[in-house]
């Protein structure tokens, strides 16, 4: 046997975006041991340290995450501003025109659907299904429908139609304020 085999493999180099996740890991480990030990700033600041691939020494102070406020949650630049909740009488989740009779709309970022069983009668529930704990994906034939296990549910009150889910998705309050509707406490 030759010396060339009995060598032990070259380690390649780690590729950009597997050391792009580890970082983005850590930052997200970081930020959660942040809010669990009720650190702000200081305790952010200091899981920024070290290099990325392709970036010099990170800067004492600057985190990509969120350093004020009360949500220990990561945030993405490709989100959808939450519904306003500056409304008179509650969360405005969007124009009723969207809502037509006989169906729904789902609001994804309030978690809730809202249908118009007969004109005028509108219907808010959680667009969470009760089988698998998965988003509801839309309101179709009289029908709000996970498209995760095909469980259907009534748009009238929430009751299991077909499909996994044994229990109604729960009812959500909601009511017209003006040209919009808005969900309730």
């Amino acid at each position: 046997m030759s010396d060339d085999t009995m060598a032990p493999p070259t380690r390649q180099p780690e590729t950009a975006p597997a050391a792009e996740l580890r970082d983005r890991r850590s930052v997200l480990r970081c930020a959660a041991m942040a809010a669990l030990a009720g650190g702000g700033a200081a305790v952010l600041a200091a899981c920024g340290g070290g290099e990325t691939a392709g970036s010099g020494p990170a800067t004492t102070g600057s985190s990509s995450a969120p350093t004020t406020g009360t949500s220990s949650a990561p945030t993405t630049g490709a989100s959808t501003p939450p519904p306003s909740s500056g409304a008179p009488g509650g969360t405005v989740l969007g124009p009723v025109s969207d809502v037509p009779v006989g169906g729904g709309k789902v609001f994804t970022d309030a978690k809730v659907v809202v249908t118009q069983p007969t004109a005028g009668q509108y219907k808010g529930f959680s667009a969470v299904c009760t089988h698998a704990g998965n988003p509801v994906g839309s309101v179709e034939g009289g029908q709000i429908i996970c498209p995760f296990h095909n469980s259907h549910f009534s748009i009238t009150d929430g009751a299991p139609v077909s499909g996994p889910a044994e229990t109604p998705l729960p009812a959500v309050n909601v009511a017209v304020n003006g040209g919009n509707i808005v969900q309730t406490a």
